[in-house]
């Protein structure tokens, strides 16, 4: 039996999946859309061998319609399967990514990513998720 797995080792194949996952799209939409997206200037002969691909293992359809015979195609309930995996592993390397930029609020507890405010107490640099929490701390503490 033939695996019906396809590995996504491109951020270019990750974002068709996640377009595709949003309905149905056509191939030049996708690419229009991957370009803006990754900066990339991608081409049909990236776009429509790798959705072929997906169709043969049955994670896409395809519907041509209109005058010029748009085909449109769009995730079928095992694409959405394959597509909700994708999305909890991405999430798992992103949720490691996160945690090693996050900083938490010397005075509340909370977690920052970006921003905050930094200030040197008793030699000791410390991050406050905002101005109110810094003075609070340093009140606090006795040092205000």
């Amino acid at each position: 039996m033939k695996s019906k797995n396809i590995k996504i080792e491109s951020l270019t194949k990750f974002t068709i999946m996640l377009l595709l996952e949003n309905g149905p799209v056509h191939g030049y939409e996708i690419i229009k859309y991957v370009s803006s997206r990754t900066g990339k200037r991608l081409s049909p002969s990236q776009v429509y061998p790798f959705l072929r691909q997906l169709e043969a293992r049955g994670y896409v359809s395809r519907d041509s319609s209109g005058t010029r015979q748009r085909t449109d195609y769009k995730l079928t309930a095992n694409g959405k399967d394959f597509v909700s995996g994708l999305n909890s592993k991405f999430g798992e390397i992103i949720d490691v990514y996160m945690h090693s930029r996050l900083f938490t609020c010397a005075h509340c507890g909370c977690e920052i990513y970006k921003g905050g405010v930094t200030r040197t107490i008793k030699g000791k640099k410390l991050t406050f998720c905002c101005e109110s929490c810094a003075k609070a701390y340093i009140y606090e503490n006795g040092q205000g």
